[in-house]
């Protein structure tokens, strides 16, 4: 008979019953450790296009969710009947073992064609209708025009400009929460791609040559843009802060950018746009006239001379 353990008898246990509480113990440790990655990873859906803050974001993870559901369709069978095969036909089991008795079948021909037709047909249709409702060069309905603005791609940094509040800002986009935002984009370098994960989907900037993007806030906030084009060393740095602010913050932003006093004119961009990572975002007060258009009218030799030096 097993002689009863107390406090202090605690040292002298019986293997068998130190085992069982170490094995408690391990266990108990497991079910913690599983707890706190669960609850760890509740935020995981308050970052990126599912964390949607705009109307953009939120019609991205909307489809995203539907393609999710349907493929659902495709993987589930797998990875329900994958281990009940495996069990089934499994090396011990002798009275299952597979022998087939090969020959064609109308039932199994419909099971292997018919379900993957329609899930791709869903797919398509929602494709559709998906590429059109998203369209980034397509305006957001509003009563209130959109604030026009006009992006640059540097190495490594984003270069902001206003036309019509004649301002402009280094790695820092802002506008009004209750206004949708109009984006002109190119390159100053290589291609690069702009992207607002909570706010609206990557699009490719190229010297050259211009793209659009539209986006909008849903409310008041502090969000994360970046370059998920990889362009050399200082890529992992090109992130910017995207501020969605009430009306009254934006004019203000607007003012302490004009009190600034700095020019932004093409000898300006030209120092600007050498390769360096900035640590806290810049702002100018003034900006010269058609300055994006004479970005876009550089030649390639003068656009991409840091570039073509580093690589001799």
């Amino acid at each position: 008979m097993m002689p009863e353990v107390t406090d202090g008898d605690s040292a002298v246990a019986p293997p068998l019953v130190q085992g069982r509480t170490r094995h408690r113990t391990r266990r108990a440790r497991v079910l913690s450790a599983a707890v706190l990655l669960s609850l760890g990873g509740c935020g995981v859906l308050d970052h990126g296009m599912l964390g949607a803050a705009g109307p953009v974001a939120d019609q991205t993870r909307s489809l995203f969710v539907i393609v999710c559901l349907i493929l659902l369709f495709v993987v589930g069978p797998v990875l329900l009947l994958t281990p009940i095969f495996a069990w089934h036909y499994r090396l011990s089991n002798t009275k299952s073992a597979y022998r087939p008795q090969w020959g064609f079948n109308w039932p199994l021909e419909g099971l292997i064609w018919i379900p993957p037709i329609v899930i791709v047909l869903i797919l398509a249709v929602f494709l559709w209708r998906g590429t059109h409702q998203l369209d980034p060069y397509k305006p957001l309905a509003s009563a209130y025009p959109p604030v026009e603005v006009q992006v640059v791609a540097l190495d490594w940094k984003w270069l902001f400009i206003y036309p019509d509040e004649g301002i402009a800002s280094v790695n820092e986009l802002a506008f009004p929460a209750d206004r949708p935002v109009h984006l002109n984009l190119t390159s100053g370098t290589v291609m690069q791609s702009f992207f607002i994960p909570k706010l609206a989907g990557q699009i490719y900037a190229m010297a050259g040559m211009t793209t659009q993007l539209n986006l909008a806030a849903s409310e008041p906030g502090h969000f994360t843009g970046q370059n998920t084009q990889f362009n050399g060393m200082g890529f992992q740095n090109q992130k910017f802060p995207v501020l969605a602010q009430a009306g009254d913050d934006y004019r203000a932003w607007i003012a302490r950018a004009r009190a600034g006093g700095k020019m932004l004119d093409m000898a300006a961009y030209k120092a600007l746009s050498a390769r360096s990572v900035q640590a806290e975002p810049s702002r100018y007060g003034a900006v010269a006239p058609d300055l994006f258009k004479s970005i876009l009218a550089l030649d390639d030799a003068g656009a991409h001379t840091a570039h073509k030096e580093a690589k001799r």
